[in-house]
């Protein structure tokens, strides 16, 4: 049987799985509880409450969660992801937006829940990716075009140029230099303090410098104490206050000493 037979077929297929409402009211369904989930746990990470408070540190998934909410605005991104994928989901012109961005959120989970046989989610998890899953299904009419199985539309693609342009985008290219700079240089000099990968490698920042004693205790608070780092910082900077407080006075006090 050709390629382009079982194409048409499966396409046939599609139409009339397109064209019953048992269909359509399955993938509201989905769309509903798919929705639902993501919006609730996401809720918890934006108002920035532990995930399963309930679940034991010493549990796998428990140090997983612990640690994850510490991560600071990275877990609240996490949680705003999870509410716009859920409400894409609830728009009916945004729904394989939504099911698009659900997708890697989703399937990261499940993998995290087999790895570490958490029960909350060792079978949830993997019916939410068949359900994500289905709906891209249900939307292929309009996936198909970003699909490397099948010829773009012309109506919705441009063609392939007779003859390239030569001219070289300089202006493109000193904004993506300029970009490549920017961030270099704000991963070396954007924060006065970084924990870096070891203790050692920590307090080699300080040595030499004012805030020197303040940069070890910060670098011990993260290293050998296991502190999250939004603690450490705000140690570290009253104790560079206090530093500067102390500094200031005796200062002042040699001043007016006779």
């Amino acid at each position: 049987m050709k390629a382009s037979s079982i194409s048409n077929k499966l396409e046939n297929y599609y139409y009339s799985i397109k064209q019953n409402r048992w269909h359509w009211i399955f993938q509201l369904f989905c769309r509903i509880l798919l929705a639902y989930a993501f919006i609730v746990a996401g809720m918890v990470k934006i108002l920035g409450e532990r995930f399963a408070s309930g679940l034991s540190e010493i549990h796998p998934m428990g140090a997983y969660l612990e640690a994850l909410h510490h991560t600071g605005y990275y877990y609240t991104f996490i949680g705003y992801a999870q509410v716009t994928a859920g409400i894409l989901l609830l728009i009916p012109s945004t729904v394989l937006m939504g099911a698009l961005l659900y997708l890697p959120i989703i399937v990261n989970i499940w993998i995290l829940s087999f790895a570490v046989r958490f029960v909350g989610s060792y079978i949830t998890s993997p019916l939410m990716v068949l359900a994500n899953l289905y709906l891209l299904a249900w939307h292929y009419d309009k996936l198909r075009y970003i699909l490397p199985f099948n010829k773009y539309s012309k109506e919705v693609s441009l063609g392939k140029p007779n003859k390239y342009s030569l001219k070289f985008p300089y202006l493109f290219a000193a904004g993506v230099f300029s970009t490549m700079v920017f961030f270099v240089l704000f991963s070396r000099f954007g924060h006065e303090v970084m924990p870096q990968n070891s203790l050692e490698s920590c307090k080699n920042q300080f040595i030499g410098k004012e805030n020197e004693a303040a940069g070890f205790a910060f670098c011990e608070c993260v290293h050998t104490q296991g502190n999250p780092l939004d603690n450490c910082l705000e140690e570290y900077e009253a104790a560079k206050i206090n530093s500067q407080q102390t500094s200031s006075l005796e200062n002042t006090l040699k001043t007016i000493k006779p």
